[in-house]
């Protein structure tokens, strides 16, 4: 898809110095000369300084920290209007049904259900009542069963099982609230599963606002999780039944997260981290320790404090 700069300045009803050829919206870190990007965070700020986007939605006292020649769309809201520029590029669903492309051996359903240009790798096996959406590829050796949903453009790697009711590539839970209403940021991003990945059953993997939601190889997934949009979960790492992962969590390699934990959004755990069940991360953790508790805390200084807690109940 591509629209002229001018074009979308006009629907944003912003002013436009100079016109360029805008085939897509990503994030400042991710973007080249043909996207369309936007700084609304001050903690974003080095990003803006070195980014390559085309052209960049901000705030006029920011202007002087945009690199040479990308092209200012000045506004006092630039999330909201970069979540009504979405609405630009958003995927229009069809009702459609196609033959999807079976590479050597691969076996589907007669009720799976597939969008345009879907590819199923060698060996591969889709079981009954799946949907793929328009573009969905999948690589060899996987298993998908019974009643996945596998939304448009997602794309599920080498040697991956995924098990029944998971949904992949959903809308991220992404509004605008602001005067009294609530603008759709639209998810025009996908999930890109990698290989040897297993998700359990029922899981949710939303899909990226702007670029991807990433699950890393050899990652393993139990039942009932929510990954957010923008989410990345590193290679080896291992998320237990009930986890809920907020929106551009950064999950490192070989990470172990213990049931019914969750995240805030926008944070980072380290690589080998280690949550114990019940843990809510508020913050960025260190990596190579363990962490219980809410908020996460150490978890030697977090069983200390359970146990003052009830010698203070006890009056002791």
């Amino acid at each position: 898809m591509s629209k002229s700069l001018k074009d979308i300045a006009k629907f944003l009803e912003l002013e436009c110095e100079k016109d360029l050829e805008i085939t897509k919206l990503l994030a400042l870190k991710e973007a080249d000369a043909n996207t369309l990007s936007f700084f609304h965070d001050a903690k974003y700020l080095n990003d803006l300084k070195e980014t390559k986007a085309g052209a960049v939605i901000l705030e006029e006292k920011f202007l002087e920290h945009l690199p040479e020649g990308v092209v200012a769309l000045v506004t006092d809201e630039p999330y909201k209007k970069m979540a009504l520029a979405t609405s630009l590029f958003t995927y229009t669903p069809s009702v459609e049904t196609h033959e999807p492309k079976l590479l050597e051996n691969a076996q589907i359903a007669n009720s799976v259900n597939c969008g345009k240009n879907v590819t199923i790798g060698k060996n591969s096996k889709v079981m009954a009542g799946c949907f793929l959406g328009d573009s969905v590829t999948i690589g060899e050796n996987c298993i998908i069963y019974p009643n996945v949903t596998i939304y448009h453009e997602c794309k599920i790697g080498n040697n991956t099982i995924i098990h029944s009711g998971t949904v992949i590539g959903s809308d991220g839970f992404g509004f605008v609230s602001k005067d009294s209403s609530n603008t759709k940021f639209y998810q025009i991003g996908n999930v890109v599963i990698q290989d040897n990945v297993e998700i359990g059953a029922n899981c949710t993997i939303d899909r990226a606002t702007l670029g991807s939601t990433i699950i890393k190889s050899n990652a393993k997934l139990d039942n009932l999780i929510q990954v957010g949009h923008n989410c990345q979960i590193g290679e080896y790492s291992i998320v237990v039944s009930q986890v809920g992962l907020s929106g551009s969590t950064m999950v490192g390699q070989g990470v172990v997260i213990g049931g019914q934990c969750g995240t805030a959004g926008h944070l980072k755990i380290g690589d080998r981290a280690m949550l114990a069940a019940r843990t809510g991360v508020t913050k960025d953790l260190e990596g190579g320790k363990v962490y219980g508790g809410f908020p996460a805390t150490d978890i030697k200084l977090w069983r200390k404090m359970q146990v003052a807690l009830l010698r203070l109940a006890k009056g002791k």
